[in-house]
């Protein structure tokens, strides 16, 4: 879990991803529309991809990926960062992280 909590320090929006999983693409590109400042993590791209999606998996992400912090603090997946979005609460979640200025 340290290599997680390491990763996702001093950036504002962090997300682990696959690069072959379509939900992964969809949040990265919801994220992006915004304008946020999003550091993105391919787990089948990293060399120690297995080490941290264990360690993700740790944390209660199942699946593992998406997972997405803002702030440092871990959100969710998909079904939560759409939540977010469709009632409202993620821009301001975003500009609180100061992942984007409006």
């Amino acid at each position: 879990m340290e290599s997680v909590k390491k990763m996702v320090a001093e950036k504002p929006v962090v997300m682990f991803s696959k690069s072959k999983c379509c939900m992964c693409h969809t949040i990265k590109t919801l994220i992006s529309s915004f304008g946020a400042n999003l550091t993105v993590y391919e787990l089948d791209e990293l060399p120690n991809g297995l080490q941290v999606e264990r360690a993700l998996l740790m944390l209660g992400r199942r699946p593992s990926v998406p997972a997405v912090f803002i702030g440092q603090e871990l959100i969710g997946g998909a079904n939560e960062i759409m939540s977010l979005h469709l009632e409202g609460n993620l821009v301001p979640l975003l500009m609180k992280a100061k992942a984007l200025w409006l």
